[in-house]
């Protein structure tokens, strides 16, 4: 409760704002390429395209670069020895990943109201693909939550990073648009496979690329939660102690 009452409360319209944001975002997106390329995609509505890139990369960022920083956020409650610095990282991962599923839920009910087809084809494959980029979040914050206090330089490097990661999403492109060399430079990013999964779930036809796997994901998904919930055990005392 006090994570989701900071998290809406900091600024006037917050929760607004949470809805706001990837309306905003792929509006713009949408003047930007109305005038470079159709609104067709292979048969696919490039709106409702847009909005799935972004609202997949966004429940990696989301949960992944806020919850990060949960401990140091959090630094009053390290004086009770009944909370650890894990539950402040697991309590925001939590706290977004129903923001994020929230918000997603309340865009599609908006695109229905527009008349797009908004039901997927195949729900388990996109129901998968957000809930492994939500735990890949997860994984990520439970790691860089520990590498923020032990090296705080940490952060601003990975603020550097995440600018690039972006373009490197294929949230605003098809990676079977993109010539074969980069292509398969490109599917080294796991959430390439995670978002590209999103759309293949929703949309018929959608055409995947052999790469693609559910597979490739669930290693990193994993590998992060694993590796961060033991990092997360090995340095316990430090994190309270700092």
């Amino acid at each position: 409760m006090r994570e989701a009452l900071t998290r809406v409360s900091g600024r006037r319209m917050a929760w607004l704002w949470l809805l706001l944001e990837p309306l905003v975002h792929v509006g713009f997106l949408m003047l930007i390429f109305s005038t470079l390329r159709s609104r067709q995609l292979s048969g696919v509505d490039f709106a409702l395209f847009l909005a799935l890139g972004f609202m997949g990369y966004q429940m990696f960022v989301s949960i992944g670069r806020r919850s990060a920083s949960a401990i140091n956020s959090n630094r009053g409650l390290m004086s009770y020895r009944q909370v650890l610095p894990v539950d402040t990282v697991l309590a925001r991962i939590g706290l977004e990943f129903t923001l994020q599923t929230l918000v997603l839920i309340l865009l599609l009910a908006i695109a229905a109201l527009f008349g797009f087809d908004i039901l997927p084809h195949d729900p388990l494959t996109a129901a998968a693909a957000l809930a492994l980029l939500a735990l890949m979040g997860a994984g990520f914050a439970l790691m860089f939550s520990v590498f923020y206090v032990l090296v705080p330089e940490t952060e601003k490097l990975i603020g550097f990073i995440f600018t690039p990661l972006y373009f490197a999403s294929a949230i605003m492109y098809s990676p079977a648009l993109l010539p074969p060399a980069l292509r398969d430079i490109l599917l080294y990013n796991p959430i390439v496979h995670g978002v590209e999964l999103v759309r293949g779930g929703f949309f018929e036809g959608y055409h995947l690329l052999p790469g693609i796997s559910m597979g490739y994901l669930s290693t990193f998904a994993l590998g992060f939660t694993v590796f961060g919930l033991l990092l997360q055990r090995r340095f316990a005392a430090r994190l309270q102690a700092l």
